[in-house]
């Protein structure tokens, strides 16, 4: 298998997939992602090497692809929230960041199959160090836009989407939250407003990281566990439904630092990995 080193093993132990266990995990993390307005694919992924068995570049790939469902699910909701006459005037900034990150996802899932097992688990726990302030961040501070000049707006957000393409690929998420506070500070757009161009940015981008996994021989984990993915995509979709509904049932102030600190410890667990 081209791209793929001889410790990444494809097929992970079956007897841990039994249906309503990938459900029930698929669910819970939606309803994380659901009270933050994320689609929570940063949890999963420690879910499905720690509970599941996959090998570090098996789960990221795995997660993209549940990730996409959530994301195509998401959109129609998002766009009817958000008056599409809106977006549209928007599009500038989408087409900004896009430049940068359907690069950054091709080169993301380029040094994905490349790298060895135990240093893509390293890679993962710093990104899990960086999603865990991403939150904080985004949760605990009043953003308010850089108001930058037009001739540094478009680099800076040619840079940033970049980064958060090549982010965005390495752990098989949306990249929202790092996409939504981008917007806000580069773009002075509102959080709202974000929330939906950031699924419209995302999308192509996360195309683009699939069409590259496609390509390797790694990809074939997808073929050989569709009936796991397409269980816990529906877990995490419904989950993420009904955890918007319960948004504003946990103040932030204890909601945030739980979910920040889930990040950490999974962080330490995916060091550990080997």
């Amino acid at each position: 298998m081209p791209g793929m080193t001889t410790d990444q093993s494809l097929a992970p132990p079956r007897a841990t997939q039994s249906i309503p266990a990938v459900l029930g995990a698929g669910g819970a993390i939606g309803v994380l992602g659901g009270m933050i307005g994320l689609g929570g694919a940063e949890f999963r992924l420690p879910l499905l090497i720690s509970l599941f068995g996959f090998a570090a570049l098996s789960a990221v790939i795995l997660n993209k692809a549940m990730s996409l469902v959530v994301v195509l699910v998401a959109l129609p909701a998002r766009l009817a929230a958000v008056p599409a006459a809106e977006l549209a005037a928007c599009w500038p900034v989408a087409v900004n960041l896009l430049a940068g990150s359907l690069i950054g996802a091709w080169v993301g899932a380029s040094w994905a199959v490349r790298m060895r097992s135990s240093t893509l688990y390293k890679v993962l726990a710093a990104l899990m160090v960086l999603m865990a302030a991403a939150l904080v961040a985004t949760h605990t501070t009043t953003l308010g836009a850089l108001s930058l000049p037009l001739w540094a707006q478009v680099p800076a957000g040619v840079v940033a989407g970049f980064g958060i393409g090549v982010v965005a690929a390495i752990m098989g998420v949306a990249g929202g939250e790092l996409l939504i506070p981008t917007i806000v500070l580069l773009f002075g757009q509102d959080i709202k407003t974000a929330g939906s161009l950031s699924l419209l940015v995302s999308l192509p981008t996360m195309l683009v990281a699939f069409a590259r996994y496609s390509r390797d021989g790694s990809f074939a984990v997808l073929g050989a566990n569709l009936r796991f993915t397409l269980v816990m995509a529906a877990g995490s979709t419904v989950g993420a439904v009904l955890g918007g509904l319960l948004v504003g049932v946990f103040p932030d102030l204890v909601l945030i630092p739980l979910l920040a600190v889930i990040l950490l410890v999974s962080a330490i667990k995916l060091a550990r990995h080997h």
